[in-house]
């Protein structure tokens, strides 16, 4: 596989529930972790007291997070309104090359700024709020 553009990177918000993703304008970086809480099972039998963990156990989240400029009216309102609300709602990001991971977020952090000299920037991050899919392109 040949090294990807990251403008190829494509975060998406599904509009009103019904499947209708519409790409977030204007971000320049776009990042996506995957977290899992490892659950500790070790006690005095545990080989040469060597920590152990319960296999398949914990809570799984994922965070995705961009930043950039506001460039699209209808996506910038629609993030606004998001965020205010607290409402939660399906994403896409779509990964050249890879795959789409699919599912509910919510917006837990929305920052703006900007420099005397330079445009006002953003700062969006979200976290995962159900199970996610992923299918491969």
């Amino acid at each position: 596989m040949s090294a990807q553009s990251g403008k190829d990177m494509l975060l998406r918000l599904d509009q009103n529930g019904s499947g209708s993703f519409l790409t977030v304008a204007g971000l320049r970086t776009k990042s996506l972790a995957f977290n899992t809480a490892s659950i500790d099972i070790t006690d005095a039998e545990s080989a040469g007291r060597w920590r152990e963990l319960l296999a398949g156990g914990g809570i799984k989240r994922a965070s995705l997070s961009g930043a950039g400029i506001f460039k699209d009216k209808s996506s910038d309102e629609e993030i606004r309104s998001l965020f205010f609300a607290g409402t939660i709602r399906n994403w896409q990001l779509l990964l050249p090359d890879f795959g789409t991971i699919e599912g509910a977020f919510q917006i837990v952090a929305l920052e703006f700024s900007a420099d005397h000299a330079s445009e006002v920037t953003f700062d969006i991050a979200l976290e995962s709020a159900g199970e996610l899919s992923f299918t491969v392109i």
